[in-house]
């Protein structure tokens, strides 16, 4: 393992271990308790997906949804500079849910062998990744006509760093559960079906500046790239990926998988020959 992706695996346990004590520290300070010198903001605030849905609002009206802090609107405006430049690496590299679902899939590949991500057909597969732009247009929808946050019913970030304050909706417990347990089968389903803040991500793939290009002249067609993507992407037969489901994990670059210096990489640019 080279050293971007050792990297990348100390970037998510750090993420996730901030946002697991920050939750926890939100409890405590309710009871008057809370951890010195750590924030003890509410979850709400700390998700960009909460500056999409209250931005109808706050053009409007001047206020935010309900639950909603300005701060959301700091973090979405950072999360979209960086997928600018990067792509969607708040998914690959930061968001706690998608790197949980990530180790319980490294379970779930010592269960399966290579079977695991394989479940499901391709067919089937290519039609269930596009319900997440469902999901997202119809959160943004209701949320801007009701002027509350109806997504933390059933959100299963907000579900797995609340499920002990008895402060979470059963349906968002249900959902985090099935992702849970889907992780097992599927690589990342929260993140490839469902997820409304990757889907709107996602869509910095088609203009990024840094982009995943495989250079054809030195590629062997082993399909090592492939088999390493966590979102199923045919890296192998693509000269650049603008795939919507790409999380920019950079795990199919010649640092990681491709066994081919200079093959596959991340950059900026397209490749020598992108006709």
């Amino acid at each position: 393992m080279k050293k971007t992706i050792k990297a990348r695996t100390y970037v998510q346990i750090f993420f996730f271990l901030l946002i697991a004590g920050i939750a926890v520290n939100h409890g405590l300070e309710e009871g008057g308790q809370g951890i010195p010198l750590l924030s003890s903001a509410s979850l709400h605030a700390l998700c960009p997906f909460g500056g999409i849905v209250t931005i109808y609002k706050t053009i409007t009206t001047g206020a935010f949804v309900q639950k909603i802090h300005e701060s959301s609107l700091v973090m979405l405006y950072a999360v979209i500079l960086l997928s600018v430049f990067f792509g969607p690496v708040f998914c690959g590299w930061v968001c706690p849910l998608g790197t949980f679902q990530e180790w319980t899939g490294k379970l779930g590949k010592k269960l399966f062998k290579k079977k695991f991500n394989n479940f499901i057909s391709p067919s089937i597969d290519k039609k269930l990744r596009y319900t997440r732009y469902l999901v997202f247009g119809l959160v943004v929808y209701l949320t801007a006509k009701a002027g509350v946050l109806l997504f933390v019913n059933v959100d299963p970030y907000y579900a797995m760093f609340n499920f002990w304050t008895g402060e979470v909706a059963f349906p968002a417990l249900l959902i985090l559960a099935l992702t849970i347990v889907g992780a097992l089968f599927v690589e990342r389903p929260w993140c490839k079906y469902a997820c409304p803040l990757g889907a709107f991500l996602g869509i910095f793939n088609l203009f990024r500046i840094f982009k995943i290009r495989r250079e054809a002249s030195t590629c062997i067609d082993c399909g090592a790239c492939k088999r390493a993507c966590p979102m199923n992407i045919e890296v192998d037969k693509k000269k650049i990926v603008r795939d919507h489901q790409c999380i920019s994990c950079i795990l199919c670059t010649s640092e990681a998988a491709c066994p081919i210096p200079e093959t596959v990489e991340f950059q900026a640019g397209g490749v020598k020959n992108e006709n």
